[in-house]
């Protein structure tokens, strides 16, 4: 396999901090998949030939015991810094050395230049020498970059310019050596620190993030360039310790294998990629929840809603109008809280109730509000909120549109099993996919992103199951209703079997009222199977009471509502225009 690169043959790439660690293993990767030559940068200096008692020994007691003595014999007091310096320059050295030799191992050419890209006059009287043995450079992989980890409150100017100026004006030296304009690729190694934020790394975040900017401006300055800025997440490598990996674990963060990740950069340089400028390869940073303090807070958050920017909601039109799904207003909830707690997460909605609805037409206020009341915390386990989404007519009368109560938990309880599983088919209704959409007054309204009901598994008085098969839609058609742990698009596609078991029973179609009591355990799977009970409370001429549980087919709940009272519904009025 060969990275299909413009000249890739003739490819010159700059690399800072490129000899040794993370960087050094994605430059050698990088060789093996294409020839060319590599000036790696670095502050170490590296000896040309090891000390005489270091020669062989690669043990690190062993090593450091040797510079002790070495020490000694020079008439020194050995202290554990200056050992350690010893130790750390001979270690350097080696891996400066293994990182050339597995380039020119590759069929490449490396050399290596001890320079500080913060030094911007050393930096380009160096470069500009090895250019005349290399030829001019036509990428740049920005590597380079220090850590001074302390809560914002404990850091010093020092420790901000030490890990700033490694990134930013790193950067910026670089690019006063070579012009972007000459350049084929601009590689930064940037960090879900800066996409994410973390605690602890204030300045890091800031100075990634610069980077993920800087990639952007550049990229529209010089199309022609294949620029990106990596967002990696923490390696597997010496800097991740056990301790550091349990940690992460804790915290649902992935470590990305050296192997794995070498060769996504590999990936990433493809030609194919080049309109790709950020790019995010880790798993999301979460913040460990914060101590719970006893005081209860209230919120509003105002947020303009227009069909331009839904675009999921013409799939969601009743008699002509694009109505907004309960399920959604209950996402906008959910999702609200836990940003406001990151660390917490939503376990259950209690008491939901559609009062007005929202519907697109005249009738759309400019803005809608969301109240956020807390209203119960249960020491640092978990907090209720009553949650009202409201709005206010020109003339000041105030319209609430849906109420609920939301929890949400520090840690989740473990995922229940469905008891009453059942996915023996009976084929009483052979109908599948798209033949129960907008195939009849008695077939479910919902446009193309809600017809996920692939079949019925069975169906009597008491119980309806079916199979579902929700393909994501993008984040620009879901608009202001992001799936995230909740997904309002798989949890309306649940209630649509109540539709059937009705229509088919009844001769009759409803829509949601209350939602009662939902709780989740798991996020339900998009782009494969999941399952839908339906079981069926009780029915009136006028509503319905049933519990919806969407499972897997091994029976995990994923979520399930119960008590859901629908409302039934004139069949005329679930025509779409």
């Amino acid at each position: 396999m060969t990275t299909q690169t413009q000249n890739s043959t003739t490819s010159v790439f700059l690399v800072s901090g490129g000899a040794r660690g993370i960087t050094a293993q994605c430059v050698i990767k990088l060789a093996q998949h294409q020839s060319g030559k590599f000036i790696l940068l670095g502050r170490s200096a590296i000896a040309q030939s090891e000390p005489e008692f270091a020669q062989g020994c690669f043990e690190e007691p062993v090593l450091k015991k040797r510079i002790m003595e070495n020490l000694l014999s020079q008439g020194e007091k050995p202290t554990p810094m200056s050992v350690q310096k010893v130790y750390n320059s001979i270690i350097s050295s080696r891996e400066i050395k293994e990182t050339i030799s597995s380039i020119e191992k590759a069929g490449s050419t490396a050399e290596y230049i001890s320079v500080d890209v913060t030094d911007p006059i050393a930096l380009q009287e160096k470069i500009a020498a090895v250019v005349k043995r290399t030829g001019a450079i036509t990428g740049i992989i920005h590597g380079a970059g220090n850590l001074a980890d302390k809560l914002i409150e404990k850091k010093t100017e020092q420790d901000f310019e030490k890990v700033y100026t490694a990134k930013v004006k790193g950067l910026e030296n670089l690019l006063a050596c070579v012009h972007p304009s000459q350049l084929q690729h601009l590689v930064l190694f940037s960090s879900v620190a800066g996409f994410y934020g973390n605690i602890g790394q204030t300045d890091y975040a800031i100075a990634n993030e610069i980077l993920n900017k800087s990639a952007h401006l550049i990229k529209q300055k010089y199309p022609a360039c294949h620029v990106v800025a990596i967002n990696w997440g923490g390696w597997d490598s010496g800097m991740v310790t056990p301790e550091l990996k349990k940690a992460f674990a804790e915290r649902g963060i992935d470590i990305i294998p050296v192997e794995v990740g070498t060769k996504m950069l590999v990936k990433e340089l493809n030609a194919v990629n080049r309109a790709t400028t950020q790019v995010v390869i880790g798993s999301p940073i979460t913040p460990p929840p914060a101590e719970l303090d006893s005081e209860l807070r209230t919120y509003r958050i105002r947020r303009k809603m227009t069909l331009e920017a839904n675009p999921f909601l013409v799939d969601h039109t009743i008699a002509g109008s694009q109505v907004l799904p309960a399920t959604c207003a209950m996402s906008w909830m959910i999702n609200a809280c836990e940003e406001l707690y990151p660390g917490y997460t939503y376990n259950n909605c209690r008491e939901f109730k559609v009062l007005k609805g929202i519907t697109f037409n005249q009738t759309l206020a400019s803005e809608h509000i969301l109240e956020l009341q807390e209203v119960a915390k249960v020491g640092s386990q978990s907090i209720e909120f009553q949650a009202t989404i409201l709005s206010k007519t020109p003339q000041g009368k105030t319209h609430y549109h849906f109420k609920a109560f939301v929890t949400l938990l520090r840690e989740m309880p473990a995922v229940p099993i469905y008891d009453g599983l059942n996915l023996e088919e009976d084929n009483i209704i052979t109908t599948t996919g798209k033949a129960f959409y907008q195939n009849g007054d008695s077939t479910l309204f919902h446009g193309p992103a809600f017809q996920k009901i692939t079949r019925v598994l069975n169906i009597n008085p008491q119980k309806i199951t079916v199979e579902c098969l929700w393909e994501n839609i993008t984040e620009q058609q879901q608009g202001q209703f992001p799936v995230r742990w909740h997904n309002p698009y798989t949890t309306d596609l649940s209630t649509q079997s109540l539709w059937i078991w009705l229509s088919h029973l009844h001769q009759e179609v409803c829509l949601p009222g209350q939602l009662t009591h939902s709780e989740q355990f798991a996020v339900t799977p998009c782009n494969e199977p999941f399952y839908v009970s339906c079981e069926i409370e009780g029915k009136t001429q006028t509503g319905v009471t049933a519990n919806f549980i969407l499972h897997s087919r091994e029976g995990e709940i994923y979520s399930r509502i119960i008590g859901a009272k629908a409302v039934i519904w004139p069949m005329q009025l679930s025509k779409r225009k």
